[in-house]
């Protein structure tokens, strides 16, 4: 399977450091916004192509699918115009910032019938899995979640530390991994949704700190906290309160809430949660299968985000 990375960035490079483990996989090209960035990262992976325009990559026959690692604004119409093209496409988190694009996007899915993925790592990540997998076996059952999402971001870079060409988002993309897990987890619907913002960042122009509570139909409830102006530690810290324990998910560690070590190595092929992520999306494009993480499966949590956002649009007018 030959594969197009658009978006060369921090998180595309974690894409291709993910592909190279997957047997059968080819780095087919590389399109970023600096040609030479593009051309330096193709021939690190050994990619025959590289360029600065997405409408080259898939001009290419022999392309068959294309990972979106681009700026939030342009995922909904860049996943489109791939799948216009006849190419499988996953999208990075988060699918769309608006309802209406996100819709689009899955109304395109269903048109063309490719594969279409988003991707929401949590689903993927050896932690996460496992704390599912208690679900799933009837062990554990949530009631509540706690959620922390902080990051020190008070200038736009990305994860290297790297200068932004586009400005990241609390709601849109940090709080769209939560919400999703929250529902996934739970296996039920959002009924509820409140929101909360902090002053906007005087140069970004986006709100630095938001609260946000989720009630589904069967009664869980989700408390998230996010934050740019946290000073450490950083990262996402994921609560699960359950009727037969605690558990703390970080990244790729879990533990209980007692702070106990619980072994994951096991759970999958790999402890990367990208490249599982990554494997899953070849997998269902080789078996013609919808893949965990489908744009049909995460759709609610883009419902419940576009309800927030207007709740904040509202307020903003009252204010």
């Amino acid at each position: 399977m030959k594969i197009a990375l658009v978006g060369a960035g921090a998180f595309g490079e974690k894409h291709l450091d993910g592909l190279k483990n997957i047997e059968g996989v080819e780095i087919a090209s590389v399109i970023s916004r600096e040609a030479e960035q593009a051309a330096e990262v193709a021939a690190k992976y050994g990619a025959p192509h590289s360029g600065t325009d997405l409408a080259d990559a898939l001009a290419l026959p022999e392309v068959d699918a294309v990972i979106l690692c681009t700026p939030t604004q342009m995922h909904a119409e860049q996943a489109i115009a791939c799948m216009d093209a006849g190419k499988h496409v996953q999208v990075e988190i988060p699918l769309a910032d608006s309802w209406e694009d996100a819709l689009a996007v899955e109304a395109k899915a269903k048109e063309t019938g490719l594969t279409c993925m988003v991707g929401h790592t949590r689903r993927f990540n050896p932690s996460h899995q496992w704390v599912k997998n208690k679900i799933d076996a009837g062990e554990f059952n949530i009631q509540a979640m706690d959620i922390e999402t902080f990051f020190f971001r008070r200038k736009n870079m990305n994860a290297k530390g790297q200068p932004r060409s586009w400005t990241d988002h609390l709601l849109w993309h940090h709080s769209a991994h939560s919400i999703d897990i929250f529902q996934y987890m739970t296996g039920s619907k959002v009924i509820a949704a409140n929101v909360l913002q902090g002053p906007k960042h005087a140069e970004l122009g986006i709100a630095m700190d938001m609260s946000i509570q989720l009630k589904t139909e069967a009664g869980q409830i989700l408390t998230l906290a996010l934050s740019f102006n946290n000073d450490g530690p950083l990262g996402t810290f994921f609560r699960y309160i359950g009727d037969t324990g605690t558990y703390i998910a970080r990244y790729d560690d879990l533990v209980t809430g007692r702070e106990e070590p619980i072994d994951v190595s096991n759970v999958d092929v790999s402890m990367n949660g990208i490249e599982l992520q990554d494997r899953e999306f070849v997998a269902a494009i080789t078996e013609g299968r919808e893949p965990n993480s489908s744009v049909s499966s995460v759709l609610d949590c883009y419902r419940v985000i576009g309800e927030l956002a207007a709740s904040l649009e509202a307020q903003d007018g009252w204010s």
